[in-house]
């Protein structure tokens, strides 16, 4: 993707973060982004293309922030955990990108194309949580009858309402983190450390 493509959608989750998807119109964004109408159109094709590629960038920019410094295979649960901390961080990239995401996640209940996007990610999301659960699990780091689906979809489900009600003022940064670790522990059973698991087997 070339630097004026990503400069383009970088304007336009920034509007749709601050406006909406409705709210998001090509003559604003251009003179966000320093282009023309033209060459937006010329990159996306139309305003459904448009779409398409900046709820990607916002897919992949959260796949960046929260993605771990811990080993995935070692310590897949310190993994999760921070996957979804992460989510949870008083930085503008954050901020903006949970706020766009709340704006796609709204508008697909009115337009089908927008909710099989927001389906695909949402299970992608599930997925790989569950993938870390149950390796977790398997390291006896997660308690054994911990159904990993299930507890992959509350605990996505409870980061997407603890980001609402933070970005909105309804809940302090450090009272939805403290709330999301107390999900966590009883979504997967206590903390197991790593290296003890490592001992025993």
């Amino acid at each position: 993707m070339s630097s004026r493509q990503t400069r383009i959608l970088e304007a336009a989750a920034r509007l749709i973060a601050r406006r909406g998807v409705r709210g998001l119109r090509v003559e604003e964004l251009a003179v966000d982004a320093g282009v023309s109408t033209g060459l937006i159109y010329y990159h996306f094709g139309d305003r459904a293309g448009l779409l398409k590629k900046t709820w990607e960038f916002i897919n992949e920019r959260a796949e960046r922030y929260t993605t771990s410094g811990r080993d995935p295979e070692g310590d897949p649960r310190g993994y999760l955990e921070d996957m979804l901390l992460f989510e949870l961080q008083d930085v503008p990239e954050v901020r903006e990108n949970s706020t766009a995401w709340g704006e796609f996640r709204a508008s697909a209940v009115f337009a089908p194309e927008l909710g099989r996007q927001v389906h695909e990610a949402t299970e992608q999301w599930i997925t790989d949580a569950a993938d870390l659960i149950t390796a977790a699990r398997e390291l006896g780091d997660v308690a054994p009858d911990v159904c990993a689906q299930d507890a992959a979809e509350r605990l996505t489900a409870l980061i997407e309402g603890l980001s609402e009600r933070w970005l909105t003022g309804s809940l302090s940064l450090e009272r939805a983190r403290r709330l999301l670790r107390g999900g966590l522990a009883l979504e997967l059973g206590r903390r197991m450390a790593v290296s003890a698991v490592r001992e025993v087997d």
